[in-house]
This record gives C-alpha cells, sequence and structure tokens, in this order.
C-alpha cells in the first residue's frame, strides 16, 4: 500500500508510559507508535473504514531533554464534579524540547470496507497538504501543540543508535472500532531499536507486537 509521509514538530513533547510513576512524568526518548497514531487521528480518522498502521519513524532534531513542574489533578474524572482547588498537585515532568519527526504510516482498510486504500490515502493526503483536523494534534499531552506538513524528505535523521527497550506499542485494539460508553483500553508493546536515528514499527498483528491487558 502507500505510504503516507509526513512531518510534525513542536516546542515541547512527553510520550510517557501510561502505567508510569505517580509523582515524577518522564518521556520516552521518542514517540511511541500510539502516540504518532494519535496525530494521525486528529488529521484523518475514520474507525469503522481504516486504521492507521504506523511503519517507521525518524528522529530529525538531536533528543534533548527539558524539566518543569505542572499542576495537575490527582482524582480520575468520573460522575462527580471534581472541586480542581482541593484536587490540584505539581507533578515533576521530564519532557522533550524541539523535536521534529518524520512518519511513515499506510492506511489499513476494514473488511468490511466496500471502498479502495486509494479512497482513503487521497483523502488523507488532502488533509494534510491543506492543514485540516478534526482537532489540534498533541505530542503527547494536549499542551505540547503538534504542527505538521507533508515532509519533502530533505533532513536526514540524527546519526544515533539507541535501545530503548519495551515500549508501549498502543493503548488500544486496533481491530477493536466498537463505539462504548466506557473505553476498553488492551495494552501492548513492542522492542523499540533506533537505528540511525529510525525506529522500524512491526505491523500490528506481528508477533514482535506484545499484547496484554489494561494499562491501568
Amino acid at each position: 500500500m502507500e505510504e503516507i509521509i509526513l512531518e510534525v514538530w513542536g516546542d515541547f513533547a512527553c510520550f510517557s508510559d501510561p502505567a508510569g510513576g505517580k509523582v515524577e512524568r518522564l518521556s520516552y526518548p521518542f514517540p511511541t507508535p500510539s502516540a504518532v497514531r494519535g496525530i494521525l487521528s486528529a488529521i484523518y480518522s475514520k474507525p469503522p473504514e481504516f486504521f492507521w498502521q504506523i511503519n517507521r519513524i525518524e528522529v530529525l532534531n538531536p533528543i534533548r531533554y527539558i524539566s518543569f513542574k505542572r499542576n495537575e489533578i490527582k482524582s480520575t474524572v468520573r460522575d462527580k464534579p471534581i472541586y480542581t482547588d482541593e484536587d490540584r498537585t505539581q507533578r515533576q515532568t521530564v519532557a522533550l524540547r524541539d523535536v521534529r519527526y518524520r512518519i511513515a504510516a499506510t492506511i489499513v482498510p476494514r473488511e468490511t470496507f466496500s471502498g479502495t486504500a486509494e479512497q482513503l490515502c487521497r483523502q488523507a493526503l488532502r488533509r494534510i497538504r491543506n492543514g485540516k483536523t478534526y482537532f489540534q494534534p498533541s505530542l503527547g499531552l494536549r499542551e505540547f501543540v503538534a504542527y505538521f506538513e507533508e515532509s519533502d524528505g530533505i533532513k536526514e535523521p540524527i546519526p544515533v543508535d539507541m535501545d530503548a527497550g519495551l515500549m508501549v506499542y498502543d493503548v488500544f485494539d486496533l481491530h477493536d472500532y466498537e463505539v462504548r460508553k466506557k473505553t476498553r483500553p488492551q495494552l501492548s508493546l513492542f522492542h523499540a531499536v533506533m537505528k540511525q536515528g529510525v525506529i522500524q514499527v512491526p505491523p500490528y498483528d506481528s508477533p514482535e507486537v506484545l499484547k496484554g491487558g489494561s494499562p491501568c
């Protein structure tokens, strides 16, 4: 299938483990496939018709960290109202700064989709080229705005090798698109290795992707 390649960048990014520590939020050194899928879904998404398969992530800017404290809410939003003055806490965040990535992904149509992958690709490219989104894409946290454009392929990835160990692949089953009142998370992991600035992402159905249960 045709690859869709775009570049995303921003001032800050934080790609943290959803099951991470309660005191400090620590970013992975580069985006998770789940975070990248979130960016693409903000641009173009039709869950009953297709899902995004991330193929490759290229790190274009040097990996640099920044540390600061953020005000967060301790409680989970449920049926009862939350009084932020009573429930606010400060949390240390170790984020990335001045980031830029090149993303290569393909559109995988559902078996029930009656159209063609080419139709979906054309619509996705049209939205990317016109800068259209359903909502503002972000780099891990909502306040870390992600900017994007179709890649010209000029900038080279950083010449760095890194083994990041087991990384979050996604927090949902990509084949499950049923609409529910409550989400049904399903955590999956993969061994993330960066070679000369490039992370190859295995297909979701590959045995290299370890699928488990809820991340919470």
